[in-house]
C-alpha cells in the first residue's frame, strides 16, 4: 500500500440530525486493508433514501413522519438509539454511501492479489459481516462505512466485477435503488403477463422497479407526479397515472397482481383495493410517512400477502451484475455533483427534481 495516499477527503456524518451533521474533510486516514477485504478507490457512489433516513434517523419508531419532513433539519422527536436499519446505535463519524462503483487497489490476506485492478460494483445489503444467517445483513453506510469518500473498505466476497461500457456514474446509480427494486419483484414472485402497480415511480428504486418488472415481461402501471409522466412512460410503462388522480378512478379495482409499494402513507388502503384476490403486497419504503391505516377484512377476506422487503439473498445482486453485463437494464442518471456538494445532491433528492438517479463523484487524484 506504499504507492496508495495516505489522507484522502470524504463526508462524515457526525451525529443524527440536519444538513449540519454532514462534514466534508480531505485530512481523513484511508483505511487500513485487513483480512478477506479489499480496498476499492471510489469512482463514483448514488444517493439514496437510506442515506438521508439514517442521518434524520427516520428508522426510529419514535419519528412517524415523511421522509421529506425532517430531510432538512431532522427530526426533534427521532430517538437515536433505534435510528438505524438495523435499530442498533449507529458508531459515529460514519461515512455514508450506500452505493459504490470503484476498482480494487489493495487486497487483505486470503484474497487473491489477482484481484487488484478489478472493477466492482459493491453489494449494498451485506451478509458476510453477520457470517450468512437468514434476515440479517449489514447495510453499506450504516453499520459500516460506505462509499462517500475517495476509498472503501468492502469483505472480497462482497465486492463484484462488473465487465460493461458503462460510465462509472451509471454503474453507481445501480447497487441499491435496483438491488431493492429486483428484491421487491424477487419476493412478490413477479412473473410475466402479470399487472404490476409501482408507487413513487420517478424515484431512483421506482424507476429501476419499472424497468425490472418489464424485463420480467409483466405489465406495468405506474404512479408518479404529473410532470414527470412522460418520462416514467419512456423507461417502460404500460399506463402511468397520477398521485392526484384518485386511485380507484384511473385503475379498476382488483385488476393488480403485485403492488410495489414506496411510499405507504395515506395512500396504503387504496392499494390494497386495486389488488385482485390472492393478490401479493410487496413494500421496501415509506416516504410519504411509515404509520398506514388497514381494514384488517380487505386482508384476509381476500387472501392477501404482505411482504416486507429488506433482507436480500445474494443472488439478487448477481442478477443485477447479469443484467448489466448482457445490457438488459439502462442507467437511468439525472444528474452528477462533485462529493463536496453533498447537501446540494440531498436538496435537490429531497424537492423530488429529477426522474432516475443522482450520483456523487469523489476527486480522484
Amino acid at each position: 500500500m506504499n504507492h496508495l495516499p495516505v489522507k484522502m477527503s470524504a463526508v462524515l456524518l457526525t451525529g443524527h440530525g440536519g444538513f449540519d451533521k454532514l462534514e466534508y474533510r480531505d485530512d481523513i486516514d484511508v483505511p487500513s486493508v485487513s483480512a478477506g477485504k479489499v480496498l476499492i478507490k471510489v469512482f463514483a457512489a448514488g444517493v439514496n433514501n437510506t442515506d438521508i433516513n439514517t442521518r434524520i434517523a427516520w428508522y426510529s419508531k419514535s419519528v412517524t413522519g415523511a421522509t421529506n419532513a425532517g430531510g432538512e433539519k431532522g427530526f426533534d422527536s427521532a430517538e437515536g438509539d433505534d435510528g438505524s436499519w438495523s435499530g442498533s446505535p449507529l458508531t459515529f463519524p460514519r461515512i455514508q454511501g450506500a452505493d459504490c462503483c470503484g476498482e480494487i487497489v489493495a487486497v487483505g490476506d486470503g484474497v487473491d492479489e489477482n484481484r487488484i485492478g478489478e472493477k466492482v460494483l459493491v453489494r449494498t445489503m451485506q451478509q458476510a459481516a453477520v457470517d450468512y444467517q437468514p434476515f440479517k445483513c449489514w447495510t453499506l453506510g450504516s453499520e459500516c462505512d460506505g462509499g462517500f469518500a475517495q476509498y472503501m473498505l468492502a469483505y472480497s466476497a462482497e465486492a463484484f466485477q462488473v465487465e460493461s461500457d458503462w460510465s462509472d456514474i451509471e454503474l453507481a446509480s445501480i447497487p441499491c435503488a435496483y438491488s431493492t427494486a429486483e428484491n421487491l419483484l424477487e419476493r412478490a414472485n413477479v412473473t410475466s403477463r402479470e399487472t404490476v402497480f409501482i408507487t413513487g415511480a420517478s424515484g431512483g428504486v421506482g424507476s429501476a422497479a419499472v424497468q425490472l418488472a418489464k424485463r420480467r415481461g409483466a405489465v406495468v402501471i405506474a404512479q408518479t407526479s404529473k410532470d414527470k409522466m412522460v418520462e416514467v412512460r419512456s423507461i417502460g410503462a404500460t399506463q402511468v397515472v397520477t398521485r392526484e388522480q384518485k386511485l380507484t378512478d384511473t385503475v379498476e379495482t382488483e385488476s393488480v397482481d403485485v403492488v410495489i409499494d414506496l411510499v405507504a402513507g395515506n395512500a396504503f388502503a387504496g392499494l390494497l383495493e386495486l389488488l385482485k384476490v390472492g393478490g401479493r403486497y410487496a413494500v421496501s419504503g415509506a416516504i410519504a410517512g411509515p404509520i398506514v391505516e388497514l381494514d384488517v377484512r380487505t386482508l384476509y377476506l381476500k387472501d392477501l400477502t404482505l411482504i416486507g422487503c429488506t433482507f436480500q439473498e445474494q443472488k439478487v445482486f448477481e442478477n443485477l451484475i447479469g443484467y448489466i453485463e448482457r445490457n438488459e437494464i439502462k442507467p437511468l442518471v439525472a444528474k452528477s455533483y462533485p462529493l463536496k456538494d453533498i447537501v446540494q445532491a440531498q436538496q435537490d433528492f429531497l424537492a423530488k427534481k429529477y426522474v432516475g438517479k443522482l450520483v456523487l463523484v469523489p476527486p480522484q487524484n
